[in-house]
């Protein structure tokens, strides 16, 4: 039976994964990510699936690389393998500036409501050492793993086991990020949602629990 991990997004919560059912063995916060904690606990590991938020969506690309033998499924959750723009390729992303824009909002508003979660939903979101947020920051202002991602045959044809979730008006990851992947994953299953914004897992949870199933077997 294979284990499941999460990986979460940056400056979130465990209270991101609360309304999704599907068994894991372990949620690492994006500070354990920056750690290194993952890479010690899926080197162990020989059938695992890898369940990524956000940055946390980059982090499980990035075992995959490293390790696309161990790698049953994936579910990447408005993931992307760049988080930044790139003009001169016509990469649609972030700059930096919003990048600090979303790093103030977070700490003006003191992780609650924070991209504004209806009510009766779980806030997603945490406030943390602002170092920690900076280093979570630099993660993603340096990552970039699309070459990686296109020369890894062995990863790429396990398209049939990967899953991808997308919000249609995602404000942080762009919709054209995830028809990327879905271009990388040959066979992938891609899911446009309508109507919600970046926090996916609290706004879709019974699909994520589906997808997480889907390629567990």
């Amino acid at each position: 039976m294979s284990k499941v991990f999460v990986l979460n997004g940056w400056a979130a919560s465990e209270e991101a994964w609360s309304l999704c059912r599907f068994r894991r063995e372990r949620v690492f916060s994006y500070v354990e990510q920056l750690d290194g904690e993952p890479e010690k606990v899926i080197a162990a590991e020989d059938d695992v699936v890898l369940v990524g938020w956000s940055m946390g969506g980059s982090s499980a690309m990035r075992l995959a690389l490293r390790w696309p033998e161990k790698i049953r499924g994936l579910v990447l959750v408005a993931a992307t393998p760049r988080m930044m723009e790139d003009k001169p390729a016509g990469w649609r992303g972030m700059s930096e500036r919003r990048l600090a824009a979303l790093k103030k909002g977070l700490l003006m508003t003191g992780g609650g409501g924070f991209f504004g979660p209806p009510a009766g939903l779980p806030n997603p979101y945490i406030v943390d050492d602002e170092a920690n947020l900076d280093r979570g920051l630099g993660y993603l202002v340096a990552t970039d793993l699309r070459s990686s991602l296109l020369e890894c045959e062995a990863l790429r044809t396990k398209g049939e086991r990967v899953r991808l979730f997308q919000s249609e008006h995602d404000g942080i990851v762009r919709p054209e990020n995830a028809t990327f992947l879905e271009e990388v994953f040959r066979g992938a299953k891609l899911r446009m949602i309508p109507g919600v914004e970046h926090a996916l897992p609290i706004f879709i949870p019974e699909m994520i629990d589906s997808a997480v199933e889907e390629v567990s077997v």
